[in-house]
């Protein structure tokens, strides 16, 4: 791996508004950005499998190092400038865990919002959501 990789769920219309403003800040080029869905991901970084994208984007550092939610952003926000001045708040006991309750909130909810036009049914939809009706569209 050259670059770490945000992944994210690409049929989510707040996912995709969020990376396209991240690649905005991304000035360096210093992430490569891939949506949950692409094919072939899982087996570059198997540990993506047993992945619960309802939880939030992750930022594949190693096939190792893999953050998840509110750990991704902060890791990746502490390598942008000028955000990297003010990243070292995640690391306070008590906004720490502001922000990990903050996130879980928007991930939980964020099929319900975003910038982008939704042009299939899946935005209405979480991954999980999707995940487990393909399930049971197999099974039936």
């Amino acid at each position: 791996m050259e670059k770490p990789i945000v992944v994210y769920d690409g049929e989510c219309r707040f996912c995709i508004w969020s990376v396209r403003r991240m690649k905005k800040k991304d000035k360096r080029s210093q992430f490569d950005y891939l949506p949950r869905q692409t094919q072939g991901i899982e087996d570059h970084f198997p540990k993506l499998a047993s992945s619960d994208f309802n939880t939030g984007m992750r930022l594949v550092v190693s096939k190792e190092d893999i953050y998840v939610g509110a750990d991704a952003v902060y890791q990746i926000y502490r390598r942008l400038p000028p955000f990297h001045l003010f990243a070292w708040l995640y690391r306070v006991p008590v906004l720490h865990l502001v922000f990990r309750a903050g996130y879980a909130l928007i991930a939980r909810y964020r099929h319900l919002s975003g910038r982008v036009a939704c042009d299939t049914g899946t935005c209405e939809l979480s991954y999980g959501e999707r995940v487990e009706g393909k399930k049971e569209d197999q099974t039936a």
